[in-house]
């Protein structure tokens, strides 16, 4: 059977019209002739006829046999313009329009947070990322998304799975470049015991780790793992979120502080650890407001060390359960939000409500962030205007500031 692929799906696979209904081709571009078996709603055994002008070489070894890229196979300018267009459509099906800034898309080889698939084999231990649609595990020795300090931890990690993996089952290491040496966390390991918990202490000291916790208990620190967010300095807890890449993170912040201008008094929403607060600090006053108590602790002990902040205030507070009421914005002149890929349509309703001039509104997923934003519109803002950042290089996946005012 011989198909033209029409579009992308939002995981990045081909599309083409059959005679009952989408087929779905993976790794193939718009404008591409495909042809192959069909075997239910996919088209198996398939080969390209006619190749799209936007078709390039993947840059990476790994790219045919790993799941961890998607859109390698596609030029630069394309995937810009793809990924554009997801945030455009999302915003056509609330009925929205807006201006957009040109894509800011972080460099190869910048990744400074990846989740590890690992297991333990009879001769070590096989790390990497799964296979498309599978559980096999792929070693990435040459991966072009990771930064070179993650990989640089591979024989590190490899230790620790030999130690306290399981050939039976999958190790995860969620590893995160710091200031201090790489930061790690180990779900799905054995059951610590005293030996194994010496043993891995002198693993994170040999490989110089900053930190290790297995299974959710600290069980190495030989130094605070330090994230450095303006003038200040954070060591995050285990697992808290952190922007993808660096580039990204400033991508990020520059178009927050675009969106704010010279606001003075700021109240930062699902704050985290102070991505944007701290930085923020250093020319306004700062309200933080964030669900996790133990990320408000590292913001406000990164606050407190830090010189030539403004004052800088925080408060935990479950958002989706009890979003901050329209008298607490007494006096706020911008809002800076960014909340999880669920949105924060509470949050939205009561701003609404409020006296906000201004709010900077990141997200990373561009469905929620069109509800909300039609939220807001429907309550008296304007959109002015929105930025893509694409720090997840080669996936679908994206974020986003946009700027609403009144």
């Amino acid at each position: 059977m011989k198909v033209t692929i029409e579009r992308l799906g939002h995981l990045g696979d081909g599309i083409a019209q059959g005679p009952e209904g989408n087929i779905f081709v993976p790794g193939m571009l718009p404008g591409e002739e495909v042809e192959g078996t069909l075997q239910g709603d996919h088209l198996a055994d398939f080969r390209i006829v006619t190749p799209s002008v936007n078709r390039v070489k993947a840059p990476c070894v790994h790219a045919k046999t790993c799941g961890g890229c998607m859109m390698q196979h596609a030029s630069d300018a394309f995937v810009a313009d793809w990924k554009l267009g997801i945030v455009k459509g999302a915003l056509a099906g609330q009925g929205l329009e807006a201006v957009f800034r040109p894509i800011l898309t972080s460099p190869p080889r910048s990744r400074r947070r990846a989740t590890i698939a690992a297991r333990r084999t009879k001769s070590g231990a096989l790390m990497g990322f799964h296979a498309r649609a599978s559980d096999m595990v792929v070693d990435v020795p040459n991966c072009q998304l990771l930064h070179p300090d993650l990989i640089a931890a591979f024989p590190g990690l490899e230790a620790l799975v030999k130690l306290g993996g399981s050939r039976t089952a999958e190790v995860s290491l969620t590893v995160t470049r710091s200031l201090s040496g790489a930061d790690v966390m180990v779900t799905g390991g054995k059951e610590l015991d005293s030996a194994l918990q010496l043993e891995l202490a002198r693993v994170t000291e040999a490989h110089g780790f900053a930190r290790l916790t297995w299974n959710g208990e600290t069980v190495a620190l030989r130094t605070a793992p330090m994230q450095r967010f303006g003038r200040a300095l954070v060591s995050p807890p285990p697992g808290a979120f952190l922007q993808a890449t660096a580039e990204g993170e400033a991508a990020l912040l520059q178009s927050v502080a675009l969106a704010i201008g010279s606001a003075k008094k700021i109240t930062d929403l699902f704050a985290g650890v102070g991505t944007f607060a701290l930085p923020l600090a250093e020319r306004a006053e700062v309200h933080a407001v964030e669900g996790e108590a133990a990320m408000t602790t590292a913001l406000q002990k990164g606050a407190n060390n830090a010189e030539g902040l403004r004052r800088v205030t925080v408060e935990t507070r479950d958002l989706f359960r009890r979003p901050l009421e329209p008298d607490e914005f007494k006096g706020v002149d911008a809002v800076v939000i960014d909340p999880p890929r669920a949105g924060a349509e509470a949050q939205m309703a009561v701003l609404t409500r409020s006296a906000v001039p201004v709010i900077a509104s990141v997200s990373c997923n561009p469905i929620t962030f069109a509800r909300d934003a039609k939220t807001l519109i429907a309550g008296g803002y304007h959109l002015d205007w929105v930025q893509v950042v694409d720090q997840f290089r080669w996936s679908s996946h994206v974020e986003l500031v946009a700027r609403f005012s009144r």
